[in-house]
């Protein structure tokens, strides 16, 4: 249904803009394939004008509210006209200083991963075309170009993530299966998703949790499955800011409210050896850590199997035995 309807707009913001003179309601309704189909040429029973005139209306103002100037003209024989005059529809030059040009050519690397790659792609060549140098082309520098042999990405390997970005842009609901990661087996889970963020590698979804009626963060890797979309509107009001990173920074042990001693394997574990308050070094091949300690810890140290064994706190060792154990078993 909402690719049908960016046809039929699409349709009738060509017509508005290919015509030399207003066209009237009857003559589009006869031109576009969509209006046609829905209610006739115009020969129908008057039930059908009404719907057609309705559509239409809510047509114009979709149009005019993604930028389209549409003229509404009275002619000589009290017909009402229509007509998008390219004058008033051309955007002006596009001007982008060193800075702005830098940033979008590095924004176009970094998808080049995911789906936004040909969009990107396409956009940098449009703006080539118009003369307007970009960063790799290494003019929207002053100094002198740099080869560096680092460039960034963004990672979008997930298969839900392609589906989950449609659905947070089109704001549809969706269904997917979720393995949390102290579970067996995954669960089903009924979302509206607001936004998608990458934090440290990992693509995170927040969005509202339907079953449990709460906001909650969602982790890509471990969705399985197919995500599935579901007709219907949003039932909860999707917020002006999603604190998508302090929320995983929360449960991932970032918002620190104790330290905690692990024994970690020599030359293992560089993310944990990075956050460490001390290391010391023991004769048997392991290192003795102390790392800050915080909610969701131990989701984060299961993730780094037998290389890592939990001293201390008592509770978060039982945490992370029951993790592994519930990996074991499923």
């Amino acid at each position: 249904m909402a690719i049908a309807k960016a046809e039929r707009l699409m349709n009738l913001a060509l017509c508005l803009l290919g015509t030399r003179r207003p066209l009237t309601k009857h003559e589009l309704r006869s031109s576009i394939e969509a209006y046609v189909e829905a209610f006739g040429s115009g020969d129908g029973p008057s039930g059908s004008d009404d719907s057609f005139n309705r559509m239409f209306e809510r047509d114009k103002d979709d149009l005019r509210e993604l930028g389209l100037v549409i003229e509404t003209v009275e002619g000589l024989e009290g017909d009402t006209g229509y007509l998008a005059r390219r004058d008033s529809n051309r955007l002006p030059p596009i001007t982008l200083d060193a800075e702005e040009a830098a940033a979008l050519g590095l924004a176009a690397k970094i998808w080049q991963q995911a789906r936004l790659a040909g969009a990107a792609s396409g956009a940098l060549q449009k703006l080539r075309a118009a003369g307007m140098p970009l960063a790799e082309d290494g003019a929207a520098y002053d100094g002198p170009q740099v080869h560096s042999a680092l460039e960034p990405r963004i990672p979008a390997h997930e298969a839900a993530f392609e589906p989950l970005m449609l659905a947070c842009r089109d704001r549809r609901p969706v269904v997917f299966d979720y393995r949390r990661s102290n579970a067996a087996h995954p669960e089903k889970r009924q979302v509206e998703p607001w936004i998608l963020e990458c934090w440290r590698g990992h693509w995170y979804l927040a969005g509202w949790d339907r079953d449990r009626q709460a906001e909650r963060v969602f982790r890509l890797s471990r969705i399985t499955g197919k995500v599935r979309s579901r007709q219907g509107a949003f039932t909860a009001e999707v917020p002006d800011h999603v604190t998508v990173r302090e929320t995983v920074e929360s449960w991932a042990g970032e918002t620190a409210t104790g330290t905690a001693r692990i024994r970690l394997r020599a030359d293992h574990g560089y993310p944990l050896r990075a956050r460490a308050l001390s290391v010391r070094a023991l004769d048997d091949g392991w290192d003795e850590l102390e790392i800050p300690y915080g909610h969701g810890l131990d989701a984060w140290l299961v993730e780094f199997g037998p290389d890592v064994v939990v001293l201390e706190p008592a509770e978060l060792r039982a945490d992370v035995v029951d993790r592994l154990r519930a990996v074991a078993k499923g």
